[in-house]
């Protein structure tokens, strides 16, 4: 799925990860939210090096690509500790916060493996079309990258572990609510 706001031009590309989203100490997860030279649901392909110059302006300025939920600029959920290009596609690593109730619930929802896709959400700074019609994309400023229910590209995934405070946390959670409605259907 593609999302494009005219108001502000951001374009957003959802990715369900090949691999289950990576969740350990912490909260901690990481994946790939793009991969390289792989058509998306809506046609697109991003080119390697197309994040090269907006990461290096955001770490000149001391910035950092936001992590979202939905991408939704009300909901941050966490922060993206690491964004790179690899030969791969755009690897991002980060910490979902357990002090925002969205972090918490994004981190059980993870777990659970109900959430399991990323999204980026950015501007087109550089495209051509191929033969087929399909966009190149070759230069891109990235804005955020969000946990997504449902991500645009297939292929880029990330997986879900819980160190083994945060799982026993998760697992009373879990126990909680089933008993919450039990009751709820009982009453």
């Amino acid at each position: 799925m593609i999302g494009y706001d005219t108001g502000t031009g951001l374009e957003r590309k959802f990715c369900q990860p090949e691999a289950p989203l990576s969740l350990s100490k912490g909260a901690v997860i990481e994946g790939y939210a793009s991969l390289f030279g792989a058509v998306d649901q809506g046609g697109d392909i991003v080119q390697a090096g197309a994040y090269g110059r907006c990461l290096t302006r955001l770490a000149g300025e001391g910035r950092r690509v936001k992590m979202l939920w939905q991408h939704d600029p009300t909901q941050p959920i966490g922060i993206w500790d690491e964004v790179r290009e690899d030969a791969r596609g755009l690897y991002v690593k980060g910490r979902l916060l357990a002090d925002v109730a969205r972090g918490r619930e994004a981190a059980a929802l993870v777990t659970a493996g109900a959430i399991d896709g990323l999204s980026i959400g950015y501007r087109t700074k550089r495209a051509e079309k191929d033969a087929s019609g399909r966009r190149l994309l070759s230069e891109l400023e990235l804005w955020e990258v969000s946990l997504v229910t449902f991500p645009m590209l297939a292929d880029a995934r990330v997986g879900a572990k819980a160190d083994d405070g945060a799982e026993a946390i998760l697992r009373e959670m879990a126990e909680a609510f089933a008993g919450a409605r039990r009751a709820l259907a009982e009453g």
